[in-house]
């Protein structure tokens, strides 16, 4: 068979961390390992019923059988803009403030491309979600790392960022609530953030992807709240957490009407827009009840309070996480986070993921997902607790 080279472009993109935990996950499966998979984000629980009726009833429209609109259906726009004022008070232009996109992912990765050219700075949070990595590698772009540190609410410390890096930078990055630390942001950080991006130019991004999971009666703010944040970023929102729809692949963009028209752009000449099916569902989601999503809430409030609990009772110091549905747990002396990962898979056949693989300030971390029943939890914990690795 005749072989051909992979294009330059793909050659720069990250390799993905990830692939030997799978790897090394699907070879303990096959040895017959009662597994407990707490290493990956990917939620547990099934679409509301009210919205998959939504699709089965709208995928028989015949409207839905030829191509959407390239920039999306107006009424999925329109349910997004009343979205965000009922949840955030925030308003929004829907045809030029908001774009539908396949994901949240997708967005992440095709801003730098918008916005990028080949040497342009990003500020990228480490820890932090590796496909920022992809878009700004696509983009032949560098990046500069944001160190989030615990003495600091693992929020970015500004003062790090010399001038210098500052003035080169276009695109910064922000993930709250944060995976993989579980951190919120404050309204005073999301100032301080627009203060310094309205001084040095840059684009913020932040990605939303966890905006409905705050726990403790506590709801995460929007960056959009911020006086000023619409004029200098934009945030990205899926419905993958929020309403279990990780499968739909459906997310949407909305702020800085600039960078909104560009992810349009791109967009014309990549899609032709989502099943029209599935905006109808997405905007079913967003405009009916949401008491499906205070119950998923909760669930992953007692999930985490489980877990917290139970690692607790086993020696392990650990601190609750705010907000998302990941905990982040450090590392017992003297393992790094990839040799602690690989003996709770061998001996105790718990599955987390190693911090180092979502940048160099991870390390000394584990990422565990609250995407499990509580007796699975309680269960991982016990096994953890027989390695006598704490107290």
């Amino acid at each position: 068979m005749q072989h051909f080279d992979q294009s330059e472009l793909l050659k720069q993109l990250p390799k993905q961390f990830f692939a030997s935990l799978v790897e090394k996950v699907g070879k303990s499966l096959e040895k017959g390992h009662d597994l407990i998979n707490l290493g990956q984000g990917n939620p547990d629980q099934p679409t509301p019923a009210h919205i998959v009726d939504a699709l089965q009833q709208a995928a028989s429209n015949p409207k839905y059988h030829r191509y959407s609109p390239f920039r999306g259906y107006s009424f999925l726009k329109e349910a997004i803009v009343q979205f965000y004022k009922r949840e955030y008070g925030v308003n929004l232009d829907p045809e030029k403030e908001v774009a539908i996109l396949f994901g949240g992912k997708a967005g992440l990765v095709e801003i730098p491309l918008c916005l990028l050219n080949p040497g342009d700075v990003a500020l990228v949070p480490d820890p932090g979600y590796p496909d920022y990595w992809s878009g700004i590698a696509l983009a032949r772009a560098k990046m500069e790392m944001m160190p989030l540190r615990q003495e600091n609410h693992f929020l970015p410390d500004y003062r790090e960022l010399s001038p210098t890096v500052l003035e080169k930078a276009s695109v910064m990055f922000l993930n709250y609530p944060n995976n993989p630390t579980g951190a919120v942001a404050t309204e005073s950080f999301f100032a301080e953030t627009v203060s310094l991006a309205e001084k040095y130019g840059i684009c913020v991004v932040h990605d939303f992807a966890y905006g409905a999971i705050g726990f403790d009666g506590k709801k995460p703010i929007s960056f959009l709240q911020i006086d000023g944040a619409k004029e200098v970023g934009v945030e990205i929102y899926t419905f993958s957490k929020t309403y279990n729809m990780a499968g739909w692949r459906i997310g949407f963009a909305v702020g800085n009407e600039h960078v909104i028209e560009v992810l349009n752009l791109l967009q014309d000449h990549l899609y032709v827009s989502l099943f029209g099916a599935i905006q109808e569902a997405a905007a079913v989601a967003l405009l009916s009840s949401q008491q499906c999503v205070r119950e998923l809430v909760a669930l992953y409030e007692r999930r985490r309070n489980t877990l917290i609990g139970a690692l607790r009772e086993i020696g392990w110091e650990v601190e609750a996480p705010a907000g998302s549905f990941f905990a982040w747990l450090p590392v017992p002396k003297p393992f790094t986070s990839e040799q602690f990962a690989d003996l709770l898979l061998e001996q105790a056949h718990v599955v987390v993921a190693p911090g180092i693989g979502f940048g160099a300030h991870g390390e000394g971390y584990v990422r565990v997902g609250l995407l499990a029943e509580e007796e699975r939890l309680k269960e991982a914990a016990t096994r953890i607790g027989r390695l006598k690795l704490f107290g």
